[in-house]
């Protein structure tokens, strides 16, 4: 199914997501919103993943913010978001197995990046059109950071989780409504 589709058939949470969807549903339709990172608005993916049991949130300490943060990335003209997100999640924690816990988007979010330094060079300020994923993960499989990306992975509590980051709008609208939307996920148990 093509992201249009999926977001048409996306259910939102609240109005934060509904007005996302609805204005990523507009650049898309217009042809507006690109898979690579060189244009001022760009899709990136990233991944709530989590226990089996619901419990525990994976986060990696991201270098560019100074926070523990989700993980996921730019899609990079990769067009099947969620095997973007699988492969984030691989390359920035290091874990082998990691599976959806459902094919469907979990979130959408329309995020602001401001201007910053990466590998010696500036990249101006510009808008992540973010499509999120549910993916879940044993915490007892060993993790390991991501030099370029990251100085820590490590699994938190879902209270800690929110906690963990430094940024304010991030706890308030993000991952608080990522852990309140676990509900409908019941735990796996095998």
């Amino acid at each position: 199914m093509d992201l249009i589709s999926q977001l048409r058939a996306f259910q939102p949470w609240n109005e934060q997501e509904d007005r996302d969807r609805e204005a990523l549903l507009r650049l898309l339709e217009n042809g507006q919103a690109f898979y690579g990172r060189e244009d001022p608005a760009h899709l990136t993916t990233s991944a709530w993943v989590v226990s089996p049991d619901r419990d525990r949130v994976l986060l990696a300490y991201h270098n560019l913010y100074n926070s523990w943060a989700w993980l996921g990335g730019h899609a990079d003209g990769e067009r099947d978001l969620l095997s973007t997100a699988l492969r984030e999640v691989r390359e920035e924690s290091g874990l082998e197995n990691v599976r959806p816990v459902s094919r469907d988007i979990y979130s959408v979010e329309i995020l602001t990046v401001d201007g910053h330094e990466k590998r010696g060079r500036y990249v101006s300020s510009h808008l992540h059109l973010n499509v999120t994923f549910l993916l879940e993960a044993d915490p007892a499989a060993p993790v390991r950071r991501k030099a370029d990306e990251n100085s820590a992975v490590a699994w938190f509590s879902l209270e800690e989780a929110v906690s963990a980051s430094t940024e304010p709008w991030f706890r308030q609208r993000i991952y608080s409504k990522l852990n309140a939307k676990l509900a409908g996920f019941p735990p796996r148990r095998d």
